[in-house]
This record gives C-alpha cells, structure tokens and sequence, in this order.
C-alpha cells in the first residue's frame, strides 16, 4: 500500500540546502503528527524533527537553527528544509505520520519509504 509517499533527498555541498517532503491522500488519513527521522550507517535513528497539527514544533539539538519542519494542513503535506548542511547530516531521512484516529482501521503510524542525503565536497 502507498499511502504515504516521500520527495527529495540528493547530494550537495557543505552549506548548501535540500527540502524534504512527504504527502498523504487525505481520503487514506490525515497527518495529526509529522516526524521526520535519519539514520547514518552504523548510527542509531534519531528524531529530526516534529510538528503537530496544531503547529508545535521540536527539534533535535542538531538540528536547530537549520532545520525547519513544516505541516501543510491544507495539502497534508509534511516538509523538511534543511540549510547550511553539514557533512554529519548525512544519513536516509525517513517520515513519519501519526494519524487523525477517525477510523479505528488506520495504522498507530506510517512511515515513508528513506530518502539519502549525502553532503560533501
């Protein structure tokens, strides 16, 4: 099932920018949290960043200053803009929903298939 699809990621230089971004059908459900993760080869996953429905958002101590989380109520569209990255971001970004629970058929959470960001000269 794809009911949570995921944008972005790539390769750039230090200092530079990418945008992240996932998208749900609001017929499939509607994000009431939005988390955003990464995990770097060897390393433990880690929480990036996370913003609810009602606009309250929290970040990772290294992401701070960066990194801005973003839910798109309106689209149901959750982004990452990530700037001024630094070769320790690198890692697979993966998002993650908890939904509205409107139907007792939805999923606790949904988790979008990773994205790799790598950033180096």
């Amino acid at each position: 099932r794809c009911s949570w699809w995921s944008l972005g990621g790539g390769s750039v230089q230090p200092g530079g920018s990418l945008g992240l971004s996932c998208a749900a059908s609001r017929n499939a459900f509607i994000i009431d949290v939005g988390r955003w993760y990464r995990q770097a080869p060897g390393k433990e996953r880690e929480l990036v960043a996370s913003i609810t429905l009602r606009g309250d958002a929290n970040y990772a101590d290294s992401a701070k200053g960066r990194f801005t989380v973003y839910l798109d109520s309106r689209k149901n569209t959750l982004y990452l803009q990530m700037n001024n990255l630094e070769p320790e971001d690198t890692a697979v970004y993966y998002c993650n929903a908890v939904p509205l629970r409107v139907d007792s058929r939805l999923a606790p959470e949904y988790w979008g298939d990773g994205t790799l960001v790598t950033v180096s000269s």
